[in-house]
């Protein structure tokens, strides 16, 4: 059943856009105008340790920043973490402002997902050295053999999806599951999903600033600490590790921003298909932005026009174990 937008009911705010589309700036803006709480919904944020390789928000925000680079992330336990933040600001009457670029991470924080269960420890690194081992081509018929459906929705050379095909072959489960509610427009509460556009060259401009800034401001040595630990395989996937360990830095740079502008396409793709989503013209200043944003939100959600201007609902101080500031 859809959900009933009224004026009784509190709205959720949402802000998805690729890499460098000015996610975190329009939102501070957003919570400079509003009572609003942050949640960030990006699968390389959850993270601590790598806040400049990351581009962790100045602001606390609430599951930024929450696991050890040890720690083997799931979006079951990413999603149950998002609901709890939603509705504890909707609790203190405060808008929620979910934010991210990740696709699967965003709409498991605003739509109850049939997710399939985590892989039992020890079960990924085996069924990656199995992939490794026998080459695309042989995993992939090995996942035909054993969940013809799921093979059929994997490329071979998908090595993250194949593995976590076999993984959930292995338990039982498959990952052609379903019907799939990830592109419903039903969500939890009354939501409004904004999709921040920018312009392919401005991007690619901004991506290329942006990576250069994080050698200045030290992510070598940033680098350097997270490698030197144990690093689990859901974060060894963040954009720049793996460069700025194996390359000097100009190569590191150029790779980087390579890898990003690819991300930054599939980001794109996934806007493309996200249900409900309001395009925003993101080349603009962050005021800007945000001001069109709320007035969009204002004209379908009355709740945010009774709020007060000018009001932060940003929380002062560090973050709990949560994200949550204290």
């Amino acid at each position: 059943m859809a959900p009933d937008m009224t004026e009784a009911n509190q709205p959720v705010l949402a802000i998805f856009g690729p890499t460098g589309s000015g996610k975190s700036a329009v939102a501070e803006a957003v919570a400079d105008r509003i009572p609003a709480e942050t949640v960030a919904a990006d699968s390389m944020q959850v993270y601590r340790g790598l806040p400049v390789l990351t581009n962790q928000p100045a602001r606390p925000t609430r599951l930024v920043g929450i696991w050890e680079l040890d720690h083997e992330a799931s979006v079951g336990e990413y999603a149950e973490l998002a609901h709890q933040a939603v509705d504890e600001a909707l609790t203190e009457g405060i808008t929620p402002l979910v934010v991210g670029g990740t696709g699967l991470y965003l709409r498991a924080a605003l739509v109850e997902l049939d997710l399939p269960p985590a892989p039992p420890l020890g079960a990924r690194p085996r069924f990656e050295e199995l992939y490794d081992s026998m080459g695309p081509e042989r995993a992939h018929a090995l996942l035909a053999e054993r969940d013809p459906r799921a093979a059929e929705t994997v490329h071979a050379n998908d090595r993250k999806r194949v593995v976590r095909a076999l993984e959930l072959a292995d338990a039982g489960e498959s990952l052609a599951r379903s019907p799939s509610r990830l592109w419903t427009r039903e969500t939890r509460h009354p939501t409004l999903l904004f999709g921040l556009d920018v312009p392919k060259e401005v991007l690619a401009a901004r991506i290329e600033a942006r990576t250069r800034a994080m050698f200045e401001r030290g992510v070598e040595e940033e680098v350097a600490r997270a490698a030197a630990g144990p690093l689990s395989s859901t974060a060894a996937q963040v954009i720049g590790l793996r460069e700025i360990t194996e390359l000097p830095r100009e190569e590191a740079t150029v790779a980087i921003v390579r890898r990003t502008l690819q991300y930054a396409a599939y980001q794109r793709k996934w806007m493309r298909r996200i249900p409900g989503l309001v395009p925003l013209a993101a080349d603009h200043s962050p005021a800007n932005v945000a001001e069109a944003l709320l007035a969009a939100a204002r004209e379908q959600f009355t709740f945010l026009g009774q709020q007060e201007e000018g009001a932060s609902g940003t929380r002062k101080g560090e973050a709990d174990h949560t994200g949550r500031a204290v």
